[in-house]
């Protein structure tokens, strides 16, 4: 309690200045009226002491400094008077309006101001003569023009207080912002990586099993093949990428996102790479030749989808057919790769769901829907399926 009431330097300097100045006024023999019923010097000191003693408490307790301010001006008002007094008391109301409660702000204007133009009319009735305006100019000065100072103080402080707080919280949702576009391109690049080289890789990984796990030699040499034209094009692949990412790329750097025209080159691969496993892939694209070409979101989307899905099929399918569909029903565009689930002999390669992950990723960004899982087909005999339904319509996709 003790320590939240003690005054602070500037506290301190201006009491002791104004009780310095008193004391030099009145030692002076400088005094504000005369004739009151104290005229002794002496007692001018009192009203002086007090005030200055309201300095101390004008910031940590400010409504208290007022109180004890208000009681020394008027107890000053009956002695011989001290412009000091006077001056330490504007002060006190100015540090009452600004450091006070919201409260003190709004009203002590106001009432400083009835004040001041109910003892103007008072003094005016009472001396009937217009020197009596210069009383209340005097009191207007005293109290009126403190508390009006001590708003448009307290004032800018708030809008500068308000200000700050507002450029803080700007920082912080830009950094946000910045945060999350970081984390999406990371994604985005992850996706983008995954999707570029893990066919690749997987058909490297079970041709190598092949080649070290089957002793014969023409095995071998068809497999060291299929892992070299594998690991060239997964090489040219990652190239792609590093141009894509390097700030201010080369000219000359290949940028074109894959369409869904070359999946014939996508699923002629696959079938390469697939033979020693017993997977036959086709196409079936049922979509008008002559339909609006789609947006390059769209595209690249769809296209992943099904590398991934061939990629995946390479991996765990069972021997037997992956048929990948295409099919476009007014603004969807469906995307669908169907495999046989089920155990096969051979080698396989291991997964990590993440390509599953970054499918539902790339479907959650156009607004689509996504969907795998294994499911019996019509003749009894279970299937996995990826079905994705993509939106074809810039504005959709915002949606």
């Amino acid at each position: 309690m003790l320590t939240s009431i003690r005054p602070d330097r500037d506290a301190v300097a201006l009491a002791v200045s104004g009780l310095l100045g008193g004391l030099l006024l009145w030692l002076l023999g400088l005094h504000t009226q005369g004739g009151h019923p104290f005229p002794a010097p002496w007692v001018t000191l009192v009203p002086l002491t007090t005030m200055a003693g309201a300095e101390l408490l004008r910031r940590n307790a400010p409504r208290a400094a007022l109180t004890i301010g208000v009681l020394a001006l008027v107890a000053d008002q009956f002695t011989r008077g001290s412009l000091a007094t006077a001056l330490m008391f504007t002060d006190v109301m100015y540090a009452a309006v600004l450091y006070g409660t919201p409260a003190a702000a709004r009203r002590l204007p106001v009432a400083t101001l009835l004040i001041t133009v109910a003892s103007t009319i008072g003094f005016l009735a009472w001396f009937r003569k217009p020197e009596a305006l210069l009383i209340g100019l005097v009191i207007g000065l005293v109290s009126f023009v403190p508390a009006l100072t001590g708003v448009s103080v307290r004032s800018h402080r708030a809008a500068a207080e308000s200000a700050r707080l507002a450029a803080a919280q700007t920082a912080r949702l830009a950094e946000m912002d910045r945060t999350q576009a970081v984390i999406a391109e990371r994604a985005r690049m992850a996706r983008e990586l995954h999707d570029m080289v893990a066919n690749h890789l997987s058909a490297v990984a079970i041709h190598s099993t092949a080649a070290l796990s089957i002793d014969d030699p023409e095995t071998s040499r068809n497999a060291l093949k299929v892992i070299r034209e594998n690991s060239v094009e997964g090489l040219a692949e990652m190239r792609r990428l590093i141009g894509l990412l390097r700030e201010g790329g080369q000219d000359d750097a290949p940028a074109a996102a894959p369409t869904l025209a070359a999946l014939d080159t996508l699923i002629e691969q696959t079938n390469t790479n697939g033979a020693s496993g017993g997977l036959v892939c086709s196409l079936e694209d049922t979509r008008d030749p002559g339909a609006d070409p789609l947006p390059t979101p769209v595209e690249l989307a769809a296209y992943r989808i099904v590398q991934e899905s061939l990629t995946n099929a390479l991996k765990h399918a069972a021997p037997g057919p992956v048929v990948v569909r295409l099919g476009q029903a007014g603004e969807l565009l469906t995307v669908e790769v169907t495999s046989a689930f089920g155990s096969r002999a051979g080698p396989t390669a291991p997964g990590s769901e993440a390509g599953l992950v970054g499918m539902r990723e790339r479907v959650a960004l156009l607004g689509g829907t996504f969907g795998a899982g294994a499911e019996p087909d019509g003749d009894g005999v279970k299937i996995w399926r990826v079905r994705a339904e993509l939106p074809v319509r810039e504005r959709e996709m915002r949606e």
